[in-house]
């Protein structure tokens, strides 16, 4: 892949960084195998939802890999992760780092073995300017990643999306039966199976690997969870939707709300829009 623009925040090694996180979030879950060593909260994050403490101690993981980064190679960045919120290391700079320690931390608190990590780097704050992501699914082991204009990868093998015909199997998050139904019911008659995995990173990306011909979710997301992946999904080929005036309004900061479709063909992704609840 090629290097991202001169700066030493986006010149760092991202995939490298990446993978030492996902070595120590590993040797974290092997301490914390059962639900009532998972199940235990410790407030509320900035992202707004209950905090686990293993989700703050990966948070501390990739902290670390941060404040080294910007302790060694005096580089400049904003962080906006889900449990500490937006956090400036020597300034801020011109990258953006968005972090999910734990997408899915519901499936991780029941040992449901799919979550995922998700970090993206952007040279703006907004969802176009996301020039790498990555998605790591500890369920099975799969590493996604991307760098924009040089594609997305799958366990090192690039992704090159052939969109099916039809809607075959869409992958719906956010599985609040009273927002569910409702976008299921309009979905009658145009696709063949769902599926629920438990992780908007992981169902996202899906969709660039070919495995979803589509993701629906009923709610409003926020970047922690979308930023690495829509990124990965449209460099394997498929089309990412995150409401009107498109990725470069969609801003990276905590308290954004927006929806998100992904779908392998502008037939699947107008089908999809047309049956979520949210604008």
């Amino acid at each position: 892949m090629s290097q991202l623009p001169a700066d030493p925040a986006l010149d760092a090694d991202w995939t490298g960084i990446c993978r030492r996180i996902v070595v120590e979030q590993k040797k974290l879950f092997d301490r914390y195998e059962t639900i009532e060593e998972r199940d235990n909260y410790e407030g509320i994050g900035e992202g707004g939802d209950h905090t686990l403490v293993l989700d703050r101690m990966c948070e501390d993981v990739i902290f670390a890999e941060l404040e080294n980064l910007a302790d060694s190679g005096a580089a400049a960045f904003t962080a906006i992760s889900e449990e500490r919120g937006t956090v400036e290391f020597n300034g801020g700079g011109s990258a953006w780092v968005v972090i999910d320690p734990i997408d899915g931390s519901l499936n991780f608190k029941r040992t449901i073995p799919q979550h995922s990590l998700s970090i993206a780097v952007a040279t703006a704050p907004n969802m176009a300017a996301v020039e790498f992501g990555y998605v790591y699914d500890f369920g099975t082991g799969d590493e996604f990643l991307a760098q924009s204009g040089e594609g997305a990868y799958l366990n090192e093998k690039r992704l090159t999306l052939v969109p099916r015909e039809g809607l075959e199997v869409v992958g719906i998050e956010g599985s609040e039966p009273g927002q569910v139904v409702p976008m299921l019911e309009r979905l009658v008659g145009k696709v063949y199976r769902i599926r629920c995995v438990g992780s908007l990173a992981i169902s996202i990306a899906s969709v660039g690997a070919g495995r979803f011909d589509g993701l629906a979710f009923p709610h409003l997301s926020r970047s922690v969870d979308v930023a690495a992946a829509q990124l990965i999904a449209r460099e394997a080929g498929a089309l990412v939707d995150l409401g009107e005036g498109g990725l470069s309004e969609v801003g990276l900061a905590l308290e954004e709300r927006f929806p998100v479709t992904v779908a392998a063909s502008g037939e699947g992704l107008d089908t999809l829009i047309a049956a979520r609840p949210v604008a």
